[in-house]
């Protein structure tokens, strides 16, 4: 079987909604927590995008098929695997010279700062934290970049009736509204919050 046709039928990735992202930045806390055993954000394999007050995403890899980062990368430290699409990367021959990163379109690969050698998403065996703990469910694992773009027009699409809600909301003074939005979007984060410390807690028990 063709390396394409192996990719296309077991390629999944982790999408945002943009509309549900709020920014928090959990998903790169338990990545790193996952990866790296400390807070970092810096090594996360996931990247939060603040791009507007109504408009969040995440940045990771796609798992592109032909992928232009593994073209790019003149030292061969980037192989891709043929089951799934996933970056296997060669430390010993990464040389931190960023042309995979300059390549790829998604922003899904990035400079681990300590080790000064690339990292990418590896979907943490098939169960990525990052979706099992966002607290807003924005993340999902998809099959096809068609889902993906398609948040992305619908996002794009309700900006500005969002924003149109959210002046309006100013001007009548309707702060319980945004209060109680805002609570609600606080507890879910506290919840998600203690669970990856109860994760933790057990990890280390285990060891």
């Amino acid at each position: 079987m063709a390396k394409e046709t192996l990719l296309a039928s077991g390629r999944r990735f982790v999408s945002v909604d943009p509309i549900k992202c709020t920014g928090c930045g959990i998903c790169e806390y338990v990545c790193t927590l996952e990866k790296c055993e400390t807070w970092n954000p810096l090594a996360s394999r996931i990247r939060v995008i603040r791009l507007t007050p109504f408009l969040n995403a995440t940045m990771t890899c796609r798992f592109c098929e032909n992928a232009p980062c593994v073209k790019a990368c003149k030292e061969k430290a980037l192989i891709q695997s043929e089951t799934n699409g996933v970056l296997i990367i060669d430390e010993s021959k990464c040389n931190a010279c960023d042309w995979c990163i300059q390549a790829c379109p998604y922003g899904g690969i990035t400079l681990d700062p300590d080790k000064r050698k690339v990292i990418s998403c590896d979907l943490c065996n098939g169960e990525p934290k990052c979706v099992e703990f966002c607290p807003e469910e924005a993340l999902e694992l998809v099959e096809d970049d068609t889902a993906a773009e398609k948040k992305w027009r619908t996002a794009l699409e309700k900006i500005p009736t969002e924003i149109e809600r959210m002046t309006d909301v100013v001007k009548k003074r309707e702060w319980a509204t945004v209060f109680t939005e805002a609570e609600e979007r606080a507890k879910r984060t506290a919840g998600k919050l203690e669970a990856i410390s109860k994760r933790e807690r057990t990890n280390k028990q285990n060891k």
